[in-house]
């Protein structure tokens, strides 16, 4: 199974506890600290040492966490920490770490797209798209325009991996694969 397959419901999660007590941050920096480790070879080493008890490989992780985040874990961290290392799921720690990223991307109020256009927009044009935008997402918008001129006209808007693509170069792809598969 693949680990992004296996990291959804983790990450969902989290994510879904981290929007109830607004503990985004601490749980990001608890999710980085955990991908770096277990990414870290001679940990690896460590985790995959029949010698070491499961018990003693669930304290090391915790321990070490706390240490790299400067902070006590919260008793909802050290049990999502235990499950991870009872289910032997260490090695999805970074998949669970870019998929909350996504999460939180996707539900921060303030969203940052990136537009490409084929031509530099005005003033006007940008307001325009950044009101769009706000009321389709409901957030507040910035944009971010970066010039394509291959595009030959319209534009393309991005944000994470959502992609609107709204250039004449993909209309005209579209149509060129049209008239070639038919």
């Amino acid at each position: 199974m693949e680990l992004v397959t296996i990291a959804k419901p983790y990450a969902r999660a989290v994510f879904k506890i981290a929007q109830q007590d607004k503990s985004q941050n601490d749980w990001k920096a608890l999710l980085e600290a955990a991908a770096s480790l277990v990414k870290d070879k001679q940990f690896q080493n460590y985790l995959d040492s029949p010698n070491v008890t499961k018990q003693d490989k669930e304290e090391a992780v915790q321990k070490l966490v706390a240490r790299i985040i400067n902070r006590k874990l919260a008793t909802k961290e050290n049990e999502f920490l235990s499950l991870i290392m009872d289910n032997d799921r260490t090695e999805v720690l970074p998949s669970i770490l870019s998929l909350f990223d996504d999460q939180a991307n996707t539900f921060e109020e303030a969203k940052t797209f990136q537009v490409i256009s084929a031509y530099k927009l005005t003033a006007t044009e940008e307001k325009g798209i950044v009101v769009s935008l706000s009321e389709k997402y409901n957030a507040s918008v910035s944009i971010e325009t970066t010039i394509d001129e291959t595009l030959i006209g319209g534009l393309i808007i991005k944000l994470g991996d959502k992609v609107i693509d709204m250039s004449i170069k993909a209309r005209t792809d579209e149509l060129n694969l049209l008239l070639t598969t038919h």
